[in-house]
């Protein structure tokens, strides 16, 4: 995902920053001796350009924002769990840089600071950070669609090892005034089994010390599914009859052929589906089920 966050940045630097225009004019290498013989050769349509340098410079968690929450999804036959995501700030340097040459007539740290300056103020003006309307109306990166990064530009206490990091960009410790500032991104984590699904409740209500006013009530839950394709059944209409054929419970099952049924006591039922295109069909069933297992096919 790294790299997505670059891709996003590069485009949110070349659509808004003024003389900024070509990818190559945005880059993600070290600001050391092979950038800048790189920036002296950089040439968009036969004229020498500026450039800008969004250099990752570490990464650390942010454990304000970690989580133990976790989100059950519901399947036909099982249940999965998934995590929520770690959430790490990428911190980055940017640096805005010059091809020209310092002479009496020129000053090329103007054009840097004026550069310098479009960069932050294009970061401020997407904080926080939306992928989606960045790309518009194109796709953004797929692991970044639905996403909404928070952002922190210019933090008050700075980087604090400025120095130090230039001093390992060259044997001249050339420092340069950077737009330091930290994006959050998640870590993607997978969802994992979290065990078959219940498909059957039973309560037994009763008062106390009367054995004989124990009344048992069941809720049992199954899936409706397509005969010759096994794929679930939308929107089928789903009821409980009792041996005699009286309707004891009626339900429709949602997108994924789920359906949930209540009624009162275990026994014997026939269960029925149908639906427009596929018709019905009727199974006998044992409440509560030996194998938890309540599955129409039509």
């Amino acid at each position: 995902m790294l790299d997505d966050v670059d891709v996003t940045l590069r485009q949110l630097l070349l659509t808004t920053v003024p003389g900024i225009t070509n990818p190559a004019q945005v880059r993600f290498q070290p600001p050391d001796e092979d950038w800048r013989t790189y920036v002296k050769t950089l040439f968009i349509a036969g004229n020498p350009v500026n450039a800008l340098n969004v250099y990752l410079i570490d990464l650390r968690e942010n454990r304000r924002l970690r989580s133990n929450e976790r989100t059950t999804t519901i399947g036909s036959w099982d249940a999965t769990q998934t995590a929520a995501p770690r959430r790490v700030d990428c911190h980055y340097l940017l640096s805005a840089w010059s091809p020209t040459d310092v002479t009496p007539a020129t000053e090329p740290a103007l054009d840097e600071h004026a550069l310098l300056y479009q960069a932050a103020l294009t970061l401020s003006r997407h904080d926080p950070i939306v992928p989606d309307d960045i790309f518009a109306p194109g796709p953004p990166p797929p692991l970044l669609a639905g996403e909404v990064l928070p952002l922190t530009l210019l933090p008050v206490e700075g980087y604090l090892k400025l120095a130090e990091f230039w001093g390992t960009m060259g044997d001249k410790h050339r420092l340069k005034p950077c737009v330091y500032f930290v994006v959050t991104v998640p870590l993607v984590t997978l969802p994992s089994p979290a065990g078959p699904i219940v498909t059957t409740l039973m309560a037994d209500g009763r008062q106390r010390d009367i054995p004989s006013s124990s009344a048992v009530f069941g809720v049992i839950g199954g899936v409706v599914l397509e005969k010759l394709t096994g794929k679930p059944v939308p929107d089928a209409t789903v009821e409980v009859l009792s041996t005699l054929g009286v309707r004891l419970a009626l339900t429709t099952a949602d997108e994924a052929g789920r359906f949930r049924l209540g009624f009162a006591r275990p026994g014997t039922y026939n269960l029925r589906a149908w639906s427009a295109s596929l018709g019905p069909a009727t199974l006998t069933i044992v409440i509560p089920s030996p194998t938890g297992d309540y599955v129409m096919e039509l």
